[in-house]
């Protein structure tokens, strides 16, 4: 103990967290939202909201990672980046967060399956919301065959996406 105090300025003992760690979830959220933008071609969109994903995962990780408003702004940037109708996201991310918050108060434990169950169940209902939206406004969209693969797909990807974000937050708290 007594060594590692005194060793070099490199020790890892009294570090803070990174500058401008507070901005790393929203920063990447935003940036999974714009893997969208990837020119992957399919006749059915089978991928998954990659920004949705990251902001559970965020979430499920860690409470305090930001406000709960600022779910409604970083809806309405996925919202245009995605070219979903303009106010989708921005009701569907706050009311995530807040359901999150009132699982947080009712759930005296939660384990890996728990939060995967609860990271399925938020994905699918976004997911159908989005298939419904698009169906209101006329698309010809299949519900076996646009919205099934891409639930299917988001809820099998959570966890490598649940682990990309604690390897992010291990590194934007220094650790």
């Amino acid at each position: 103990m007594v060594r590692s105090a005194l060793g070099s300025k490199s020790a890892r003992l009294n570090r803070g967290p990174r500058p401008g760690a507070e901005y790393w979830p929203a920063a990447t959220v935003m940036v999974g939202a714009l893997l969208s933008l990837l020119p992957i071609v399919s006749a059915t969109g089978w991928w998954p909201d990659f920004g949705l994903q990251l902001l559970v995962a965020w979430r499920l990780l860690r409470a305090d990672a930001w406000p709960a408003w600022w779910a409604a702004p970083m809806g309405l940037a996925n919202d245009l980046i995605l070219g979903n109708p303009i106010g989708l996201s921005m009701v569907f991310w706050p009311a995530i967060m807040i359901a999150m918050d009132i699982l947080d108060r009712r759930t005296m434990w939660r384990d890996y399956w728990v939060e995967w169950a609860i990271a399925a169940l938020f994905l699918a209902m976004v997911e159908l919301a989005q298939w419904q939206a698009a169906a209101m406004l006329g698309a010809p969209v299949p519900l076996k065959s646009t919205a099934a693969p891409a639930i299917i797909v988001a809820v099998l990807v959570f966890p490598v996406t649940a682990l990309i974000v604690t390897k992010i937050d291990r590194w934007r708290l220094g650790r």
